[in-house]
């Protein structure tokens, strides 16, 4: 895994935004990140393909640990919601997506930092932006990236069960605006008649007890890019179990998305190689470790504490119950320090994506930077 500095092409905003990326800049700094890309080989890319396959495999057998001994308190899911969501995992409720961020420089195994399971983003600059890059900057290269392909099959076989679906999200940010029309766009692709509206803008129809949208047609299918945890604390959130609709991400992905599932997998699995040591509060980690809200976004309210020193992040979450990770150093290519996001598109490995900063912590304004591998 190698660092490399470029010069970008003289004209790369209007050629990622030719892509459907408009939010290249945040805050009047580049997000898309062209300066610079990551070099693997193609051993790497194995190492990164087996390591995501594990992890999945290892998080939907920790979901039938919850379910089984019951820990749904301890990562403060309603009550109303549990008989939900054990159905949805009992029904197998398929799931579109999920990325795993992972700590590592090349060498060893991958280290999971996080999960998220519900409302990845980055998806777009995955799956096409930095592929159009390759075909432009590195024609002979290749790159890990079968994210476009896999969502149109995972479509394609969603269409024999649900051949609508409405899509709604928060319209008032740019990068989920581009997530999700990229999203319903291949669903379009695959077939699908699709529907687009704002989160706030879908409506409950008491008589006929199921949600509606604008114009009053029930929904009897929704992607959702808005978390559980938010959406089941809304006014219409208890309304869900009996109006049913299908949901992407369905009910038991809640169950990953939340940062407990790190304590969780971590005694479940103790010593895995791709794990790091977790605990909840009350089993304190010895040494260096990294303290994070079990619900948090975007590198919000982290706490790294190393020796006597402490980094935090500020936010707006932390207030009702954290976890502790123990603390893997990131790489560290010249002050730039990489998160890799690895993909898995309908149960499988699809490719992946790395989100990079001056700091140890992930953040929203993070830069992404792409990548290409080569043969060993």
């Amino acid at each position: 895994m190698q660092r490399i500095a470029l010069t970008p092409r003289n004209d790369w905003q209007q050629r990622v935004e030719a892509v459907g990326m408009t939010y290249h800049t945040l805050d009047n700094e580049a997000y898309w990140d062209e300066s610079a890309c990551y070099r693997f080989t193609a051993s790497q890319i194995d190492i990164l393909d087996d390591a995501t396959a594990e992890l999945h495999a290892l998080c939907l057998k920790a979901v039938q640990a919850i379910i089984d001994r019951n820990l749904f308190k301890q990562l403060l899911i309603p009550d109303w919601a549990v008989p939900y969501i054990v159905d949805s995992w009992e029904r197998r409720e398929p799931s579109v997506y999920g990325r795993f961020d992972l700590a590592w420089d090349g060498s060893g195994q991958p280290k999971l930092l996080e999960y998220n399971a519900d409302t990845p983003t980055a998806l777009l600059e995955a799956a096409v932006v930095q592929w159009f890059w390759l075909r432009e900057c590195y024609p002979d290269a290749d790159q890990f990236n079968s994210i476009h392909e896999k969502l149109l099959g995972f479509w394609q076989h969603y269409r024999e069960h649900q051949p609508s679906l409405h899509f709604a999200g928060v319209e008032t940010s740019d990068e989920d605006n581009g997530n999700l029309e990229y999203l319903r766009d291949t669903a379009v692709q695959a077939g699908l008649q699709t529907q687009r509206l704002a989160i706030d803008q879908i409506g409950w129809d008491a008589s006929g007890q199921r949600f509606v949208d604008l114009r009053n047609n029930p929904i009897s299918a929704l992607f959702k890019l808005y978390p559980w945890e938010w959406l089941l604390h809304e006014e219409f959130g208890p309304y869900l179990p009996q109006a049913q609709p299908a949901m992407l991400e369905p009910p038991w992905k809640l169950l990953l998305s939340n940062k407990g599932i790190l304590p969780i997998l971590w005694e479940l699995f103790p010593d895995h190689p791709n794990l790091l040591p977790a605990s909840f509060a009350d089993q304190p980690l010895l040494g260096d470790y990294v303290r994070k809200p079990l619900y948090s976004r975007e590198g919000a309210n982290i706490q790294i504490r190393r020796g006597a020193g402490v980094v935090e992040t500020g936010g707006s979450y932390g207030s009702a119950a954290y976890i502790y990770q123990k603390h893997t150093p990131l790489p560290n290519f010249a002050g730039n320090f990489p998160v890799i996001g690895s993909w898995v598109i309908a149960d499988q490995p699809a490719g992946i994506g790395i989100r990079e900063d001056k700091t140890e912590i992930t953040g929203n304004n993070s830069r992404f930077i792409p990548h290409y591998f080569v043969e060993n």
